[in-house]
């Protein structure tokens, strides 16, 4: 990485985070208007969304929100309170517990999903370009050179 930096250098990785930022906000906004807390909606994705060789357990779902494994816990509880997870017992020794989305958590995340997407299709433009834009700071004056001129090294 060049020791040399620019005004745009800094103008990319604030626009990045302004894109992120602006994305996280609607995101939270929207899960707050549809009953949940965001990190609720955030726990009831990364359930849905984890792909088929994870299994959804707690240390697991705490480790894709970046939380602590007991914030986590408290999380489940008040979903499974509010009837949106269940916790079901797995494997032979019955000690594991994986997390499972009940049909109201299906119904909450769907509506979210699609209210997200759309806002997705609408502002991510913008967000994929502050992050291309921030990716060049990590190039140095050559492979940005090479890359302008269709030679991706």
């Amino acid at each position: 990485m060049s020791k040399h930096l620019i005004s745009s250098d800094y103008e990319a990785l604030a626009e990045m985070r302004y894109q992120i930022r602006r994305y996280l906000r609607f995101s939270e906004e929207a899960s707050r208007a549809a009953g949940l807390e965001p990190r609720q909606y955030q726990l009831l994705l990364a359930i849905k969304g984890l792909p088929p060789d994870v299994r959804p357990r707690i240390g697991e779902l705490a480790e894709r929100l970046q939380i602590q494994h007991h914030s986590t816990v408290e999380l489940v509880n008040r979903l499974a309170a509010r009837g949106y997870i269940k916790r079901h017992r797995a494997g032979a020794d019955r000690r594991e517990v994986l997390l499972a989305l009940t049909p109201p958590g299906e119904k909450a995340l769907r509506k979210l999903f699609l209210h997200h997407r759309a806002e997705l299709r609408s502002q991510g433009p913008a967000l994929v370009a502050a992050l291309e834009r921030a990716v060049q700071i990590s190039r140095s004056p050559r492979e940005i050179r090479a890359r302008g001129n269709g030679r991706e090294r």
